[in-house]
């Protein structure tokens, strides 16, 4: 059993309020979790209106499988608009 942990820090684009990054960040958590079938919240950056850290896990049997998912999932989020990638960190055990 592989297990990868993958934490991601987010800039939200044109959010003027927590309440514009909230509706963001819980479409893109939901599209993310729908799509993927990962374990998937916001884990830091609560207070703050223009970031967000989510953190996401995923297991299966083989790692590759794993790379593939968190690649997909980097690519999904880099593709939307209204947020940018700042750093993202994986973990394997």
């Amino acid at each position: 059993m592989k297990i990868t942990a993958l934490r991601i820090e987010l800039f939200i684009k044109e959010s003027q309020s927590l309440k514009d990054k909230r509706r963001v960040i819980k479409s893109l958590i939901e599209r993310i979790k729908n799509r993927y079938n990962v374990s998937i919240a916001e884990v830091g950056d609560n207070d703050s209106y223009k970031k967000s850290t989510i953190g996401l896990a995923l297991v299966s049997n083989d790692v590759k499988f794993n790379d593939r998912q968190v690649k997909e999932i980097l690519d999904f989020i880099d593709a939307n608009p209204l947020v940018m990638i700042i750093k993202s960190e994986t973990e394997i055990w």
